[in-house]
């Protein structure tokens, strides 16, 4: 039953399918949304990754004054998404 699973012919009966749903006008704003995502979710990686990176020899307790909170970069060309991290600890919902 699976033997041929995905041929050329299936693949253009999805994108009709697709296409009918959505309509052509609103297809290049889902793709550049799903653009966008990706590169945040890129950002996102890479920032885990350094803070994984970074040597954990003890840390150091910081300064009450000085609690300032981590800002994770936005996507390149795209400004509005950037937004300020809290510390560990605390929650936004």
């Amino acid at each position: 039953m699976l033997r041929n699973g995905l041929e050329p012919w299936h693949l253009l009966v999805v994108a009709i399918v697709i296409i009918m749903l959505f309509g052509s006008k609103k297809l290049p704003d889902a793709a550049r949304g799903l653009g966008k995502s990706m590169r945040i979710l890129k950002s996102e990686v890479k920032a885990m990754k350094e803070d994984v990176a970074t040597p954990a020899a003890g840390p150091e307790p910081a300064p009450a004054e000085e609690a300032t909170a981590r800002t994770i970069q936005a996507a390149p060309g795209d400004a509005a998404s950037a937004r300020p991290v809290p510390e560990s600890g605390a929650t936004a919902r």
